[in-house]
């Protein structure tokens, strides 16, 4: 039976052409002369204690029919064929993918399996016993190995590639690698080996078959004619033979740039015009050379190489533009020259040895610059010019002269002027024909030894053409001022006096010390010129007293040695000292240690009055700040103190303290003279007549009408003072009055009664009141 379930598996498996299995019976008891068979391949084939066990299935992928796909068929000894065994599998996919006829052991694929998903499915088998589900067997483990067929093309691992090489390269240079991928399985068939091949891009390129390198096929591809290529590659299975797949890529190639072009003018003759007013470094004009290569291989130099102008003018490359721009070197001058010619060479900064051979990389070409003229200011023959004048010389002396032409072919006229403004006290003038500068007012060394001044010359014909120079004029010194006395020198024995001399002579000063004639005779004192410009003050006697006489006055004579012969006559005050045996000072006048420190009694008294003074201001301040009073809480120019005016009431008389302070009135002491009136002359302005004392010896219980008749008299008697003090009582109604009272006591009960006609004659000042009452009457009478 075991022979016939191998023939069966074996033939099922055939005739499927799906799927192979492959028995294999595990060792036995070889003491129980356990039977063998021989499989097809001379393996030995022992019964063992279970009843089968196998290895694997294999089972093609992408199946297309429309029935499960068979597998292969499970079968153990212990089935009798009377249905209590039952299979079971176990596993991936079992009971998804794999199904199995639990009574008859079939088992079938139920959807299309692909290999490049899972290659293979392990799965365990057993057999059970149907009723009691108790196992006949152990279990066992098998593989359902899934066969490759070519059902994937070629990918390549970009779908387009990028490579450059360099121009004029030699044949089989390397550009790039491509590659591609087959899914399918390389173990098995000719699925997954790949062939390449090039589609497009031929003749320039070529590709190795088997490893995807795109080398040149044509020497010395130029960039200036193509500089991109399209290579299309295409990688096929099977070997590349009929019926396998393919997958194709592109390559962009493109062929970098080498210096194998020299640069060359486009023309051979450039002209260019510029105003001679051109400043230095200025740009003229701009030539190209033109060069088919880019980047650095493309890159200029520029230089004048010969011509006329090739120390006038000067070429540089832009870099950014690769042109050269002609510049001015020197200043240009249409009077001197107009036209220039230039020899200009191009050549590249960066050669490749390689092609060397291909001509000189450098070209020339010829530039004409033309001159043009302009309008240009007088030219100085000087920068700047330096002139000497002594500080005698009168005015109107002529100091020297600037000169200056028209650069232009016209020769305007020039005119000269000095710039006011550096001379502000006009000590010079210039002739504004011919350039002579002159005094105008004596010099003086001493105050100003140097005079700069600018001078401006302009043309005649077009004043706006203006140049200025620079003058410098030295004052040149003469010996106009007589040396005085410098220092002192006090010993007990002798005093040694120097000079000084504000004049500059180019010797050096020379003094010369004498008495006066006058003085040499009676003198008690000598001068010994000591020859270095200094001189000795000697005595001529011996026993100076200081109590006789403590100040000597010596007039000494000093005179220069400069011509003309200038001297001075100086006083030399001489203080007798106390002195030792060794003739060291002692004690001298206090008067003469009080005026040597710095500052006389009388300036320190001075000084101490000074700050005194400005004490006393300080405190004066002070006091007058504490003395201020209050601000008056009326303000106007009717403030009447003596009278408080209430018009809501008809007043009290007397005995209203609060309208009055009739204590002021009863004691007139109390009154402040400080405070000023309002409606009074200030005192201050016009001083009051003395006034009189009030009579009997009880002055704090004065009367009122006393204090009253008393102030009425004294601004009767005071010729100066105005009526300014006015007394206005309203308390009482007048007599005599025209208007008569206007108090409202005495008036009609009713408005009928009055007539106000007579408003109308009180003239302008009552016309408002007229209009106003007249209007009513005339308004009741209609």
């Amino acid at each position: 039976m075991r022979t016939q379930l191998l023939l069966l598996l074996w033939a099922a498996l055939c005739h499927h052409g799906d799927g192979r299995a492959f028995f294999r019976r595990t060792a036995g008891d070889a003491g129980k002369g356990t039977p063998s068979l021989a499989a097809g391949d001379g393996t030995a084939l022992r019964r063992s204690k279970r009843g089968w066990m196998w290895n694997h299935f294999f089972l093609l992928e992408e199946y297309t029919g429309t029935d499960y796909q068979y597998v292969g068929k499970l079968h153990s000894d212990q089935d009798r064929g009377d249905g209590s065994v039952k299979y079971v599998l176990n596993g991936d996919g079992a009971g998804s993918l794999f199904l199995i006829d639990e009574n008859s052991g079939d088992i079938h694929a139920t959807k299309r399996l692909d290999r490049e998903e899972k290659a293979y499915y392990t799965l365990r088998a057993q057999a059970v016993n149907k009723f009691t589900n108790h196992p006949l067997e152990p279990e066992s483990e098998f593989i359902i190995k899934i066969h490759d067929i070519n059902d994937n093309e070629p990918k390549f691992s970009k779908e387009t590639y990028t490579a450059s090489v360099p121009e004029m390269v030699e044949v089989g240079t390397f550009v790039v690698q491509v590659t591609a991928i087959d899914a399918d399985d390389p173990t098995y068939g000719n699925s997954a080996r790949l062939i390449y091949s090039i589609l497009q891009g031929q003749p320039y390129f070529s590709v190795d078959p088997d490893t995807g390198i795109i080398r040149t096929a044509l020497p010395h591809m130029n960039r200036e004619n193509r500089e991109h290529f399209q290579v299309m590659i295409q990688a096929k299975d099977m070997a590349g033979q009929m019926g396998g797949l393919s997958g194709t890529t592109t390559v962009n190639i493109t062929l970098s740039d080498v210096n194998d072009n020299p640069p060359r003018f486009p023309q051979s003759v450039y002209q260019f015009s510029a105003p001679e007013s051109t400043e230095i470094g200025s740009p003229v004009g701009r030539i190209k050379a033109t060069d088919a290569d880019i980047g650095v291989n493309a890159e200029m130099d520029y230089s004048v190489i010969g011509g006329d102008g090739l120390d006038t003018f000067d070429i540089i490359a832009d870099r950014a533009t690769q042109e050269g721009v002609i510049t001015v070197r020197k200043p240009l001058n249409f009077e001197r020259k107009s036209v220039y010619v230039l020899k200009v060479q191009v050549e590249n900064t960066r050669l490749d040895p390689r092609f060397s051979s291909m001509g000189p990389f450098r070209d020339t070409a010829t530039v004409k610059v033309t001159v043009e003229d302009v309008d240009e200011p007088p030219v100085f023959e000087r920068d700047s010019y330096t002139m000497e004048v002594k500080e005698d010389a009168d005015a109107g002396t002529t100091i020297g002269s600037v000169s200056a032409m028209d650069p232009d072919s016209s020769r305007s006229l020039i005119r000269y002027s000095i710039d006011r403004r550096t001379d502000m006290d006009r000590l010079f003038n210039i002739h504004p024909g011919n350039g002579t500068i002159f005094t105008l007012r004596p010099l003086d060394r001493e105050e100003t030894a140097w005079h700069n001044i600018s001078v401006t010359a302009t043309e005649f014909s077009n004043p706006r053409q203006l140049s200025r120079v620079r003058v410098h004029i030295r004052v040149l010194d003469v010996n106009d001022n007589a040396p005085v006395f410098a220092t002192v020198y006090e010993t007990c024995r002798i005093q040694t006096v120097s000079a000084t001399d504000v004049d500059e002579p180019k010797g050096g000063h020379k003094f010369f010390f004498s008495l006066p004639p006058e003085a040499s005779m009676k003198a008690n004192f000598t001068v010994k010129d000591n020859r270095d410009n200094t001189a000795g003050i000697l005595t001529r006697r011996s026993g100076f007293s200081r109590a006789q006489k403590s100040v000597y006055l010596v007039p000494v004579v000093i005179t220069d040695g400069e011509f003309p012969m200038q001297s001075s006559t100086s006083t030399l005050t001489v203080r007798v000292c106390s002195c030792d045996r060794d003739g060291n000072m002692k004690v001298c006048s206090a008067e003469a240690y009080a005026l040597s420190t710095g500052l006389s009694t009388g300036a320190l008294v001075a000084i101490l009055l000074c700050v005194i003074i400005l004490l006393m201001i300080v405190v004066l301040f002070a006091g007058l700040r504490r003395q201020k009073k209050k601000e008056p809480l009326i303000i106007s120019k009717e403030d009447v103190r003596d009278n408080v005016v209430s018009y809501n009431d008809e007043g009290g008389g007397e005995e209203d303290t609060q309208a009055f302070d009739i204590g002021t009135l009863r004691n007139p002491e109390a009154i402040e003279d400080g405070k000023q009136r309002r409606d009074i002359i200030p005192e201050s302005l016009y001083p009051p007549a003395a006034r009189r004392a009030p009579a009997g010896p009880a002055r704090d219980q004065a009367d009122v009408r006393d204090f009253i008749s008393q102030r009425l008299q004294e601004n009767d008697s005071d010729p100066t003072a105005p009526p300014y003090d006015s007394l206005a009582t309203y308390a009482y109604e007048g007599n005599g009055s025209v208007a008569e009272s206007l108090s409202s006591l005495e008036s009609a009960t009713t408005d009928a009664d009055q007539d106000y006609n007579y408003l109308s004659d009180w003239g302008p000042r009552f016309k408002k009141l007229a209009d106003l009452y007249g209007g009513e009457d005339s308004d009741r009478d209609s």
